[in-house]
């Protein structure tokens, strides 16, 4: 569904944004934006690499017994 919005939907969403919040307050939600994807795609990389160390812990366990 977002991915159909296109360039004058995106313009749109920007001048209502801009109309409720008003020009001093859309810098800090930007801010704050970016620093929630930040943390979220660092917490996805933690929670992929845990995964992978977990496999790679019990492969090498599995090696061991045999």
């Amino acid at each position: 569904m977002i991915s159909n919005i296109g360039i004058p939907g995106l313009i749109l969403v920007l001048v209502i944004a801009l109309i409720i919040f008003g020009p001093s307050k859309l810098p800090e939600i930007g801010r704050a934006f970016g620093r929630t994807l930040t943390e979220f795609k660092s917490a996805a990389k933690d929670l992929v690499s845990d995964e992978g160390m977990k496999e790679e812990k019990a492969l090498s366990a599995l090696k061991r017994e045999k």
